[in-house]
């Protein structure tokens, strides 16, 4: 897969940033992440959010739930069930960075750090 990131979950995947991706590693396993619109319609809803802004401000407030959380990085694409019980590189305030990059290049475009 040249250009892109290489496939979810294979242990060397590189996220492209140009493409709303973040990595997030879960048992030295890395996963690339990346929210479709499907994926937020159906986090808006597991969430109870009202709309897409109430979602982010949500998150951009610090008002957000570890369940919040593990929501927005399955949505993303990390293995359903698995963020609750994996092991995360550098803890849970890793975690919490990797989701609000990831809100942060879907909403915001491409400005990779």
């Amino acid at each position: 897969m040249s250009g892109g990131a290489k496939k979810r979950g294979s242990g060397k995947a590189r996220p492209n940033p140009h493409r709303g991706e973040v990595a997030l590693t879960l048992d030295d396993k890395v996963h690339v992440l990346r929210l479709s619109l499907g994926a937020l319609a159906r986090l808006e809803a597991r969430l109870g959010a009202d709309s897409l802004t109430d979602l982010v401000a949500r998150f951009e407030s610090g008002t957000f739930r570890a369940a919040d959380l593990v929501a927005l990085l399955e949505a993303g694409g990390a293995p359903a069930g698995k963020v609750a019980t994996a092991t995360v590189e550098g803890g849970p305030l890793e975690a919490a960075r990797v989701a609000a990059r990831l809100l942060r290049l879907t909403f915001a475009g491409v400005h990779p750090e």
